[in-house]
């Protein structure tokens, strides 16, 4: 039994279907969760999540099972990315890990620190000589104070704070080192973090595969092919109220219609304020804990502009905003006819707004006219582009990106604990517990498939 027909639990219950007897049952109308692909302005547009990772295999080689081709899977056309910081653009510098600079020449030349920021970042490698063994020291830290203590606080806010922005909407000092950042993490433990990832850069073979592939026609054809192959097994409009021990070792699963399953394996891949109230009848202090999860609400605004807007238009994928852009809500802008081939030939200009932080609400409660009026006027003054936009819809996220505050993985790890000592088959899942984007997910659901059918 799958609770929750969010991409996790779509791809375990596809990837068990042919071993086990499966179900899925989905509180809303859709399957896929933030994956949804919508109609816009006569084009097939991404309105939740837009790409995967492609240096990790889960998400690429789920796709490629699903039957998806090179044909289907599509690379961006340039990685190019740049800052909006002070009402100017700045290009992103060369060698970053996740905001992190390895490469000096290319931080200095960007021109996004000032000299003397430029030469506390540079002085990383004696930072950490000198703080030798400091990160394992912790059990785990946030990422503002990790990358502070190692490269000053204007790296932290002027290059990790964008980047991090777009995919957990969160506060750099909230959130968790060890679960957000852990190429970041473990590079701290070994020493200075520049000369790890140098030290990578020289001795492993150059990689020329793309950082992120999608695909034509969006994302939500994974989750369509997913759900045909499932039929009847994928049950929507079906709330689980509670879950209840019966004899034998399975699990009764009751919905709000009174209907009730019987399971051996129960995967629980809904958002913790859902499966703290599910849980409730399993573990009353897993449910308590569930229920204290944060999570940011966010949206996408998407916009489509005259053609004559396309040379106006920076010569980049997008673009990522500094929190420190204070009067600012849009946080990053992807130029989607610029950084997907196959929407190139598209006749207009089409760009997605990201919206929407952790502890901050001004985006989300305007209504949609006041909030596309905001976000036009945003991504007119970052791209120099004077034409209005000729189409406009929004996509609102709530409670939609979870945060994974510090000692997030202990957490975790004693939730779970918790859920076996209570009996055998109840499995948390999900993007609030083990890593977002779609790679992420893909993992988790080859883990669980493992684990119900090893």
């Amino acid at each position: 039994m799958v609770i929750g027909a969010g991409f996790t639990g779509l791809a375990t219950a596809w990837r068990v279907r042919d071993g086990a007897e499966v179900t899925v049952l989905e509180a809303s109308d859709r399957p896929g969760g933030m994956i949804h692909t919508v109609d816009f302005d006569g084009c097939r547009f991404d309105v939740g999540a837009d790409a995967f990772l492609a240096r990790r295999p889960e998400a690429e080689r789920l796709a490629r099972d699903l039957g998806f081709g090179d044909e289907d899977l599509v690379a961006p056309a340039t990685g190019n990315v740049l800052l909006w910081r002070d009402g100017r653009l700045r290009r992103l510098p060369r060698g970053t890990v996740m905001g992190a600079p390895t490469d000096i020449v290319s931080l200095a030349t960007s021109r996004v620190l000032s000299p003397a920021q430029l030469a506390r970042a540079a002085a990383e490698p004696a930072v950490a000589l000198f703080r030798r063994g400091e990160a394992r020291a912790f059990d785990d830290i946030s990422v503002g104070e990790l990358v502070s203590r190692r490269f000053g606080r204007a790296v932290a806010d002027r290059l990790v704070d964008p980047l991090l922005a777009g995919v957990y909407a969160g506060d750099l000092f909230d959130l968790s080192a060890r679960a957000t950042v852990p190429q970041l993490w473990h590079a701290a433990t070994t020493g200075s973090i520049r000369r790890h990832f140098k030290r990578q850069s020289t001795t492993k073979p150059a990689v020329d595969t793309p950082v992120f592939l999608t695909v034509r026609g969006g994302l939500s054809r994974l989750v369509t092919r997913m759900a045909d192959t499932l039929g009847s097994a994928l049950r929507l409009g079906e709330v689980v109220e509670r879950i209840d021990p019966v004899v034998g070792g399975r699990w009764r699963i009751t919905t709000k219609h009174a209907t009730s399953y019987e399971a051996d394996h129960v995967i629980v891949a809904v958002p913790p304020a859902v499966a703290s109230g599910v849980l409730s009848t399993v573990d009353r202090v897993v449910a308590e804990k569930l229920s204290d999860f944060a999570a940011a609400s966010v949206g996408v605004v998407a916009l489509s502009y005259p053609n004559a807007s396309r040379d106006t238009l920076p010569a980049a994928s997008g673009i990522l905003a500094a929190r420190s852009n204070d009067t600012s809500i849009v946080k990053a802008v992807t130029f989607s006819t610029r950084k997907w081939p196959h929407m190139a030939a598209h006749p207009r200009v089409l760009l997605r707004a990201s919206v929407g932080r952790i502890g901050d609400t001004r985006a989300l409660a305007l209504n949609d006219e006041a909030l596309i009026a905001q976000v036009d006027a945003e991504v007119r003054a970052m791209t120099g582009m004077v034409d209005s936009p000729v189409a406009t819809m929004v996509m609102r996220w709530p409670a939609a990106l979870p945060q994974y505050a510090v000692g997030h993985l202990e957490t975790v790890a004693g939730l779970r604990d918790r859920l076996a000592a209570s009996g055998p088959g109840i499995h948390l899942a999900g993007a609030a517990f083990d890593g977002l984007g779609l790679a992420a997910r893909g993992a988790e659901a080859d883990r669980l498939a493992q684990l119900i059918m090893p």
